[in-house]
């Protein structure tokens, strides 16, 4: 159902479109004047205008600019008694949809007025779709982890099932979340996301249901949650666990009736929104600790994803690597093509506190600031060092024989290694092994009492 905001100062006029416009089911809102036009615009969800040119206050030309730079997907349909060429061609030049001149044919106004919003929800479609894009990482990965992500996306995105995603910082849950929205069936529509860690206590409410004018203190005008604009589309509540229990509470009460009030209000707003929701909280701990409400977690956690974290899919890193690399060279003049063998033994080994988000940083940075056609080790070392947290040691098998051993233990023991080895390669020829030594067979034989070496014959 659409909603349309009729400016007028003829009373009589909001009352006629008032009634022909709910007769096709559409919601209607009027103002009397350009201020309180705008004003309701920033309140409420407008997906059409219908606007008288002479207005007290501010003009309806005035009004039209301000529309088309804040709210550009919005159409706007120009009415006025007083109609001249030069003035519709100014509305039109500004962004009207139309130019209507009074007395208003009921007919071509609702023929403007359907065609008028189906336009603007092909504007509103093409920006999410562009936004979606814009926003759009592909998932990355083959490892067993990833692939269970990916079927489960599969199987749920079709569904209206409330999904709960956790996984550590930098994980990419967010990615998730996007992921399920582009594959739904509300992809068309609004993906609206809240940083409830981001938000205080006394602001998460109003961020999440709107407010009335004079709710609070500071609470100017009148302005809409992001429950009402995920209207039709999908909210991403990410850090949820963070929510206070008083804002728990309401959501988990939005959820269940999908209605709400505003802040300050105590008239109902009805939504249809899908929730998926974000923690990378223990939020099985937050409950038994007293932070979180159990019955909302049961409301949330339908389908649960965990995201993992690199140490877990390591497997993935030189695909994630290739596809940083190939989306730097889309934006970016870089020289790079890719790591050495070595430096992706390091990148590998390096533990990534901070996850898929750290090493996308990382090669963006590497890349950048590097002039190798091949990034090599100590240059990858380089960089790793210049993080907070130190690279985890390289695995190397020789070292890691000798690395609790005392010097002296360790140097004899390579020694004598050293020395079955190459009397193997020589089938204990003691000449020809003392030879490929650079020792004396003398030497040898010294060195072989010394490390009780069996010589075979």
């Amino acid at each position: 159902m659409a909603n349309i905001l009729v400016i007028d100062d003829e009373p009589g006029i909001r009352t006629v479109l008032r009634d022909i416009f709910e007769d096709e089911s559409y919601r209607v809102y009027d103002a009397g004047d350009g201020i309180q036009g705008l004003e309701m615009l920033a309140s409420e969800i407008i997906h059409l205008v219908v606007l008288d040119v002479w207005l007290p206050n501010i003009g309806g030309i005035d009004v039209l600019k301000k529309i088309k730079e804040e709210y550009p997907e919005i159409e706007v349909i120009i009415i006025s008694g007083h109609a001249n060429i030069d003035l519709a061609v100014k509305a039109v030049k500004f962004g009207a949809f139309d130019f209507l001149e009074k007395p208003l044919s009921l007919d071509k106004i609702l023929t403007l007025a359907r065609n008028a919003i189906a336009m603007n929800a092909l504007k509103t479609e093409n920006k999410q779709l562009k936004s979606t894009v814009l926003a759009e990482e592909k998932m990355i990965g083959e490892s067993e982890p990833i692939k269970l992500i990916k079927k489960t996306i599969n199987q749920s995105a079709g569904s209206e099932a409330k999904i709960l995603i956790t996984g550590d910082n930098g994980t990419g849950k967010e990615l998730v979340a996007r992921d399920i929205h582009r594959k739904s069936q509300r992809s068309t529509r609004a993906f609206i996301e809240v940083n409830c860690a981001a938000i205080p206590d006394t602001l998460i409410e109003s961020e999440l249901f709107g407010h009335e004018k004079g709710a609070f203190t500071g609470a100017l005008s009148k302005r809409k949650g992001k429950f009402e604009s995920a209207d039709g589309g999908t909210l991403f509540l990410d850090e949820v666990a963070d929510m206070s229990l008083s804002a728990q509470a309401k959501v988990l009460r939005v959820i269940q009736e999908m209605r709400f009030e505003r802040v300050g209000s105590e008239e109902t707003q009805k939504v249809d929104v899908r929730i998926i929701a974000a923690t990378n909280k223990d939020i099985k701990q937050e409950i038994a600790d007293g932070n979180f409400r159990e019955d909302l977690y049961f409301r949330l956690n339908v389908v649960p994803i965990h995201v993992p974290t690199m140490s877990e899919r390591k497997e993935d890193i030189p695909l994630l690597i290739e596809h940083f690399i190939e989306e730097m060279h889309k934006s970016e003049n870089i020289s790079a093509s890719g790591f050495s063998p070595a430096a992706l033994d390091a990148i590998i080994e390096y533990r990534w506190p901070g996850n898929v988000r750290e090493l996308k940083n990382f090669v963006e940075r590497v890349t950048i600031m590097s002039e190798e056609d091949v990034i090599s080790v100590e240059t990858a070392l380089k960089f790793l060092g210049s993080n907070d947290v130190k690279p985890e040691k390289i695995s190397n098998p020789l070292i890691d024989k000798f690395s609790k051993m005392k010097l002296t233990e360790a140097r004899d023991e390579f020694e004598r290694m050293l020395l079955l080895h190459k009397l193997e390669e020589n089938e204990y020829n003691i000449t020809r092994a003392a030879q490929s030594l650079g020792i004396y067979p003398s030497n040898l034989h010294g060195k072989i009492k010394k490390f009780d070496i069996e010589i075979k014959k």
